[in-house]
């Protein structure tokens, strides 16, 4: 009998730890529109392994803007975002067209996803930041991660910005360092 009421608690802790995810994500720019999306466990374990299989900090931020696109991809399967481009002239107008709050807000949603499954082993999520570069210039928002303390090289506290602003729905995000993307780096879109 107790042999079996472990095989009911294992059973049970199995499921709650094989439990969906859901994430609200923004469009109709300045996030007008939240839908919910809904990520399988399936899916979700599929990013976090590709993510800790990255031996360096350098290879995490590889790894995780191919994720982030990826994680949009699969958004775009729910909702209108699939119709978003790099930037906002391409869009067009539109239904799930995103301007840079948007994408940082879902953005930095999907990083806190990610980093609250155990997926980041080299950074942590640190609030959105905004450049404003020249007067011409509109502000831009992106999320941003920071690196942790290696322990060897004394290392940590860098910042870098994770962009999917930058490109069409899906498609891997833009990761730079905070500095260079406040200096107005990154794609001309």
């Amino acid at each position: 009998m107790i042999r079996y009421g472990l095989m009911a608690a294992a059973l049970v802790l199995a499921g709650l730890a094989s439990a969906d995810e859901q994430v609200m994500v923004c469009h109709g720019y300045g996030c007008l529109v939240q839908e919910t999306v809904v990520y399988s466990e399936a899916r979700l374990d599929q990013i976090r392994r590709q993510l800790l299989a990255a031996g360096s900090a350098a290879e995490e931020r590889e790894r995780l803007a191919l994720a982030i696109g990826q994680l949009y991809a699969w958004a775009g399967e729910q909702t209108d975002i699939r119709n978003d481009k790099g930037g906002n002239l391409a869009d067009d107008y539109v239904s799930g067209r995103m301007d840079c709050i948007d994408h940082s807000t879902t953005t930095t949603r999907l990083l806190r996803l990610l980093e609250a499954r155990g997926a980041l082993r080299w950074h942590r999520v640190r609030e959105p930041e905004v450049r404003n570069f020249a007067l011409i210039f509109p502000a831009h928002y992106a999320a941003v991660i920071e690196t942790i303390d290696e322990g060897v090289s004394g290392r940590g506290g860098e910042r870098f910005v994770v962009d999917s602003w930058f490109v069409d729905n899906g498609q891997p995000a833009v990761i730079l360092p905070l500095d260079d993307w406040k200096k107005g780096a990154g794609p001309d879109v």
